[in-house]
């Protein structure tokens, strides 16, 4: 039987808490994984450098049972994220584990990294792991957390955790499509602001391939991170012939250490507003090329504006407005 808060509850449990000091923050978190560990409840702690070594201070040695992984790999990309939290919640419920409790860091732009795909992600994350007996806590620092974000997590979150520790009902709460669907378009990145190095206009992927192989040549980009560009843009235009409607343009700016890319086409983009974040093998829409990108380059992004609809793909560390 399930403990806590979830107790009699199906499929996942997804909260988050905010909190303004590190005291807050520890009020809120330690009570629910010293729980987990006294239900003896597998609990799997993702935090950042700094929450994770409060905690560790906090529980001391005494409180075995936790495992403690990093957030920095676990969060490196919401797509690899699902797919290994998904791997880890399937082998312990396997083994008999009848509610697990999980506590993360999302990434964000108060840390440094883009909150586009991040949102997505919490409001996929609804839907992804709902097989599972799972508890899901995701804590906000109001103190570093943008109030864009703030109001993103509120509408991804079926539940809050109050200071007072009471399990709210949350009435911002947002169904995933709903949300994905009417989320204002992605944010270009800074390098945008410069005309572009490069515009096709309904290019063959051959050439595109080649204008990226050089494009990326005179960068210090690894020669994975080109080839992972190579492909995505490869993909993106792709599908963008083959699913969307003419005309379809590529651009592409670059830097020393740092590629943008955009494919933009007149059609409605994918019918599937998860597609990317959700593992794949179908090979006839847009969504295994997309979900392949989502697991190898530094950010993608998906939207719609007056424009048309647009793939951005970035290589190398993505400039971020805080």
């Amino acid at each position: 039987m399930r403990s806590g808060a979830a107790r009699g509850y199906e499929g996942y449990y997804h909260e988050t808490a905010f909190y303004d000091s590190d005291e807050e923050f520890l009020a809120l978190v330690a009570p629910f994984v010293l729980d987990g560990v006294a239900a003896g409840e597998p609990t799997l702690v993702a935090c950042g450098g700094l929450n994770e070594k409060l905690l560790r201070a906090e529980l001391g040695g005494s409180a075995t049972g936790i495992t403690y992984v990093a957030a920095d790999d676990r969060y490196s990309r919401p797509t690899s994220a699902i797919k290994r939290y998904r791997e880890v919640f399937a082998e312990l419920t396997a083994a008999g584990a009848r509610q697990i409790r999980v506590i993360g860091d999302v990434p964000h732009p108060g840390v440094g990294v883009p909150w586009d795909w991040w949102a997505r992600y919490e409001a996929v994350v609804n839907q992804a792991f709902d097989d599972f007996p799972l508890w899901g806590m995701c804590p906000y620092d109001t103190r570093t957390t943008p109030a864009a974000v703030l109001a993103d997590v509120a509408r991804t979150h079926p539940r809050i955790l109050t200071a007072e520790g009471d399990h709210r009902v949350n009435p911002r709460y947002e169904e995933p499509s709903g949300f994905l669907t009417t989320r204002p378009r992605p944010l270009p990145d800074a390098l945008e602001s410069r005309s572009p190095a490069l515009v096709l206009l309904d290019p063959a992927p051959v050439d595109v391939r080649r204008a990226v192989r050089e494009a990326t040549a005179g960068t210090t980009l690894t020669e994975d991170e080109a080839d992972d560009l190579v492909f995505a843009a490869s993909e993106a235009v792709t599908n963008a012939l083959s699913h969307g409607r003419p005309p379809v343009r590529f651009r592409l700016w670059a830097d020393r250490d740092h590629v943008v890319l955009t494919v933009t086409d007149q059609g409605p983009g994918p019918s599937d507003p998860t597609v990317g974040l959700l593992p794949t093998t179908k090979t006839v829409t847009a969504g295994l090329g997309l979900w392949l990108t989502y697991q190898t380059c530094s950010y993608v992004t998906l939207g719609r504006d007056d424009e048309g609809f647009t793939v951005r793909v970035v290589a190398g560390p993505p400039r971020v407005d805080r």
